[in-house]
């Protein structure tokens, strides 16, 4: 009788988890823009509750070579914030920076001078599109993306800085970037033996990024990995420095969630 009851237990847990699971299947879903003659696809959480009342939209950018079905099983945010949109473009091949010259890889530009714009149009077509569709808090929207993701967050900055609230690149350098962007909270992740992305490139970002924002000198100990610095009117900048290398750590996922969190456009 107890075996019996044990299995009739361990049938229901499973049908249970089998039933979630789908759930979360049917609220992630594809999303396709055409935009200059190609087909531009997200994977989008959209929240069960959507309709109730203005949400918070969230965009998070894959690196280079990398899939929004994989960023979306390394940044988990629905966890973490079900009641947020969350978008995971997919990027075209293109050439890379510091890896994959011929671009034969997926990717993003980081420059408003190249490829007709087309990513930045491909954002501009995602964001009209949920903002049509769906009832989105335009003082909560961000972007978060790694490595070459993260460098097209530094683009999305610069060029579309009136559309967020805040910005967390992670594991990327902003480069010339950073003489275009314009006070906003950031965190900058960096991982401090980085291969890649060379720590000091970082440490130039950041830098710049502090300085921009009119950040105090020191900062307040989070936790053991991140930093907060005080910035002028609310542009608070959060770094989050780790000792591993280029990949993303998950413990970054709360952070960045709890720090978009605590900043909505004025």
């Amino acid at each position: 009788m107890k075996q019996h009851l044990a299995r009739f237990t361990v049938s229901i847990l499973l049908w249970f988890a089998a039933v979630t699971i789908g759930f979360a299947q049917e609220t992630l879903k594809t999303m396709e823009w055409a935009v200059d003659g190609q087909t531009r696809t997200a994977l989008v959480y959209v929240p069960s509750t959507i309709g109730k009342k203005a949400v918070p939209l969230v965009f998070a950018f894959h690196g280079h070579g990398g899939t929004s079905l994989n960023m979306y099983k390394t940044h988990r945010f629905d966890q973490l914030w079900p009641e947020a949109i969350l978008v995971f473009p997919q990027g075209l091949n293109t050439p890379g920076m510091l890896t994959d010259p011929q671009g034969k890889k997926s990717g993003w530009v980081v420059s408003d001078q190249t490829n007709n714009n087309r990513d930045l149009r491909f954002f501009d077509a995602m964001l009209a599109t949920l903002r049509n569709t769906y009832q989105i808090d335009n003082n909560r929207i961000y972007a978060t993306g790694h490595s070459n993701g993260g460098g097209f967050t530094y683009l999305l900055w610069a060029t579309r800085a009136q559309e967020f609230a805040a910005f967390a690149p992670t594991a990327t350098a902003a480069g010339k970037l950073v003489s275009k962007l314009t006070p906003k909270p950031a965190l900058h992740l960096m991982g401090e033996n980085d291969p890649l992305v060379k720590p000091f490139m970082q440490k130039l970002t950041y830098n710049a990024v502090l300085k921009i924002n009119g950040c105090s000198s020191e900062g307040i100990k989070i936790d053991s990995n991140i930093t907060k610095y005080e910035g002028k009117n609310g542009n608070d900048v959060w770094l989050f420095l780790h000792s591993g290398g280029h990949s993303y750590p998950q413990s970054a996922n709360p952070a960045i969630v709890n720090f978009f969190q605590n900043h909505v456009k004025k």
